[in-house]
């Protein structure tokens, strides 16, 4: 995948559009800066998770995952789903994923001695 050149001659439409794009990128990537936010959509790839499964992967207090997935849910990137008194949670969209598998690629990988 190339990324686009820019040149002088750019469009007022253009250069909003860029503007505004690198707007909504710099809030998908402040959303998911924080560790504890990147675990949990770590722990959301490979499907739904309640809160206290949450908690217990995470190995934190419920206030604490909670105050995370407020986070992410107010960016859109989880969806919650309440059954009784349990919430769960999972992926609004692919986009988390696509950003966690390079970041693997790049931070992990070497680290797993399954690769």
């Amino acid at each position: 995948m190339a990324l686009p050149v820019f040149t002088e001659d750019i469009s007022d439409d253009e250069l909003d559009r860029m503007v505004n794009n690198a707007k909504t990128a710099s809030d998908f990537l402040k959303a998911i800066s924080h560790e504890s936010r990147l675990l949990i959509l770590c722990h959301l790839v490979s499907g739904e998770k309640s809160v206290t499964e949450l908690e217990q992967l995470l190995s934190a207090r419920q206030a604490a995952v909670s105050q995370q997935l407020s986070r992410l849910r107010l960016e859109g990137l989880v969806t919650p789903r309440r059954e009784g008194k349990a919430i769960y949670y999972s992926l609004t969209d692919d986009r988390p994923k696509k950003i966690l598998e390079v970041v693997y690629d790049l931070f992990c990988k070497q680290d797993d001695p399954d690769s």
